[in-house]
């Protein structure tokens, strides 16, 4: 039986992506379900690309009712990652999902980490900062922004003439090499 995980994406979808490339042959793993709160995200067109099923909610629906944490248990989902999603979880899919819940973040956390930093927010504080290095981690989702255990980080470097869409690209190439990869490690060791 294979093991299933749920992707929630609030944008665009590039990591959503790369994690159904990744798993699209796999025998053991599939990426069951797409999430979002936003009906315009780009991530709905990836996923009906890849046969995926998908799934809009509002605000009311995800933090007032179980009817998402329903879903996720009749699909029989193993693992959530999370690709770009811009909603704290709430404590109830937590408390459902202890420690199978994991995110990717566009800097070294703890710096340039919390609300309101994603995306160009992160990378122009990056650079702002005049920081040497970006990077990126992966880390297990609690109920604050940026601050669950990190898994894995990953850097590049900064050069003197990298504009936004530099430091951005850099970090997407680190994102995409690796979440797939750190997912599949963490999902073989669930036990179904």
């Amino acid at each position: 039986m294979k093991k299933r995980i749920a992707i929630f994406a609030s944008g665009s979808g590039s990591n959503a992506q790369k994690l159904m490339e990744h798993f699209k042959r796999n025998t053991e793993v599939e990426v069951a379900l797409v999430l979002t709160n936003n009906p315009d995200a780009y991530v709905l067109q990836r996923a009906d690309s890849f046969e995926i099923p998908s799934h809009i909610f509002d605000k009311h629906e995800f933090y007032k009712t179980d009817n998402i944490i329903d879903l996720l248990k009749n699909l029989d989902i193993d693992l959530i990652v999370l690709a770009g999603f811009l909603w704290l979880i709430p404590k109830n899919l937590l408390q459902e999902y202890p420690g199978r819940i994991i995110n990717i973040h566009p800097a070294i956390l703890p710096k340039f980490g919390g609300k309101g930093m994603y995306g160009d927010f992160v990378h122009k504080a990056v650079m702002e900062a005049n920081e040497p290095e970006g990077g990126i981690t992966i880390h297990y989702v609690n109920e604050n922004y940026d601050e669950g255990e990190f898994i894995y980080q990953a850097k590049y470097r900064i050069d003197k003439g990298d504009n936004l869409e530099m430091v951005k690209f850099k970090g997407q190439q680190l994102e995409h090499l690796h979440y797939p990869r750190i997912v599949e490690s963490i999902i073989k060791k669930i036990k179904k």
